[in-house]
């Protein structure tokens, strides 16, 4: 089965259940190049929303998919860039709520929020999740390092507009950091920040994958318990998620079809192989980590491997 370009999962989550993937973007097209990205820097920063990619196109495939019947849960809009960057965002929405039942949700950095087209676009999803790591300029620039163009005092106040009018389920993640923004002077600041926002729920999360700069350091659970008491939040670290699964019949060709875009673990990518029944984990792993075009990299105890 040829792999599919816009498609792909569905791939575990722990907020989301098992999430079918879109991503109407190109490889790490972006308007931030957030300091703990599982995907690494951005290769291409933008700030200008253009249309990838036919919105005619990434559907055909959406058909393709569904018609195998694959449980899935939600569908989710994110990829591999910022996909609020994706001219044809609306219609692709609409779209895909024509073909299935199931919720469709966009994850977002919230980066252009303050743009009445995007509000628009987005006023149409079952979910947005929108990650707001900063409190302020000064963070803005550590930890989400945005396009030169991009100003926190109208990012949030695009968060704070559109929270007033979605209709929908608002979902508002943070992503700590230890010695970076764990402390409570900077818990205290964000809990300012979401006092002025209209939301269901708010998730709380560290990086568990390789982050794009190796100083960047995960938040441990006393931290993270004591971050949820004082903001109120669900620690994401608590939540359980399911397996991968993807639809392509040769094992390794799956798995680099799923690492594009979602990096895996040495231990998901054995669970996924014994899933599929593969006796030869061993030799598949050591295929990874001599693969140039696959990065293996040491974190937390054990491997993840990403695509470069």
């Amino acid at each position: 089965m040829k792999e599919y370009k816009y498609i792909y999962g569905p791939v575990p989550s722990r907020r989301l259940g098992l999430s079918l993937g879109v991503s109407p973007i190109p490889k790490k097209t972006c308007n931030y190049s957030c300091i703990y990205c599982q995907l690494g820097r951005t290769d291409h920063m933008t700030n200008t929303r253009k249309m990838f990619y036919p919105v005619k196109e990434i559907l055909e495939e959406l058909d393709l998919v569904i018609r195998e019947n694959i449980p899935f849960d939600v569908i989710t809009i994110v990829g591999e860039g910022e996909p609020t960057l994706y001219l044809g965002l609306g219609e692709l929405i609409r779209e895909i709520q024509k073909r299935t039942d199931k919720p469709v949700a966009v994850i977002t950095n919230g980066a252009l929020l303050f743009n009445p087209q995007v509000q628009e676009d987005l006023s149409q999803a079952d979910i947005v999740l929108p990650t707001m790591d900063a409190y302020d300029e000064e963070s803005f620039k550590k930890i989400s390092r945005p396009h030169g163009s991009l100003k926190y005092s109208e990012v949030i106040k695009g968060l704070e507009a559109f929270s007033e009018k979605y209709k929908g389920q608002l979902w508002i993640e943070i992503m700590l950091m230890k010695d970076i923004n764990d402390d409570d002077t900077s818990l205290q600041k964000y809990l300012e920040m979401l006092d002025k926002i209209k939301f269901e729920k708010l998730y709380l999360n560290t990086p568990v994958r390789p982050p794009a700069e190796s100083d960047v350091m995960a938040v441990d659970h006393e931290r993270m318990s004591r971050a949820a008491e004082i903001l109120g939040g669900i620690s994401i670290d608590l939540l359980d998620s399911n397996g991968f699964h993807s639809e392509i019949k040769d094992d390794y060709e799956a798995i680099l079809s799923i690492i594009k875009r979602h990096p895996m673990n040495q231990f998901e990518i054995e669970g996924f192989l014994e899933a599929r029944g593969n006796k030869n984990k061993g030799k598949l792993l050591v295929k990874l980590k001599n693969d140039t075009n696959v990065a293996s990299i040491n974190y937390k105890g054990y491997v993840t491997f990403r695509l470069k």
